[in-house]
């Protein structure tokens, strides 16, 4: 009894001291590649409710509906499962909304993970739909004119200044969409996808199915331990 004891105390203390991993991270599945995807602890509403959904299933066999080269892929409509050739999707979604968590840090470069949401005031997000930025690079002239029309007179800052201008995103979506996360792996399966052949609403003529799986606490360790993340 008494070794019984002692192996479950230290059971106990050793669980205690192993450290979690610093950030959660997704598998994103295609028949064109793979991504994996950083999901940010700045955005918790976003992030819980992301993995709650994969870990329930949902997204697995919904297809990106809506792809636009130089832009964005988008997808998470659980009406697309199954849905017949030519069909319109976009609108499927669960029967909630999750508040904006727009934050100046967290903003539309490459690989930007953010959420879809419709022309509601309050920028609140679908609890399902999400997109994939794979943008494009912008001039500096061309981004003085995104502060002074769609984004308001917002001055973007330098040091994301230069991320447009090099490496390239979709800055005029900022302020106005959730950014929860971004691609750490794979944004080739981006590169591929969007520019697919595709209908007058941008859905892709042959369609492209995903399945999303929440990487276990070891693989999250290991990926943070590889991106330098403390």
């Amino acid at each position: 009894m008494k070794k019984l004891l002692l192996v479950c105390l230290l059971f106990v203390v050793l669980s205690a001291g192993a450290k979690p991993p610093k950030n959660q991270y997704v598998c994103i599945k295609t028949s064109y590649g793979q991504c994996i995807i950083r999901l940010y602890n700045q955005t918790p509403k976003h992030r819980d409710n992301f993995v709650k959904l994969i870990k329930q299933g949902i997204y697995n066999g919904t297809l990106f509906h809506r792809v636009i080269q130089n832009f964005m892929i988008q997808g998470g409509d659980p009406t697309s499962k199954d849905a017949k050739p030519g069909v319109e999707l976009g609108n499927g979604g669960l029967k909630y909304t999750i508040p904006a968590e727009i934050n100046d840090s967290l903003f539309h470069k490459r690989g930007a993970l953010g959420a879809a949401r419709d022309d509601n005031p309050a920028k609140a997000s679908s609890s399902t739909q999400f997109y994939i930025v794979e943008g494009k690079r912008f001039t500096d002239g061309k981004l003085d004119t995104l502060e002074q029309t769609r984004l308001k007179g917002y001055k973007i800052p330098q040091w994301q200044r230069q991320y447009y201008k090099t490496i390239g995103g979709a800055p005029h979506l900022d302020h106005n969409y959730t950014v929860f996360g971004e691609v750490v792996s794979g944004i080739d399966m981006v590169e591929l996808i969007a520019p697919v052949e595709k209908d007058k609403r941008d859905r892709p003529i042959a369609d492209v199915a995903m399945t999303i799986e929440v990487l276990s606490k070891r693989q999250s360790k290991q990926l943070d331990k590889l991106l330098n993340i403390k």
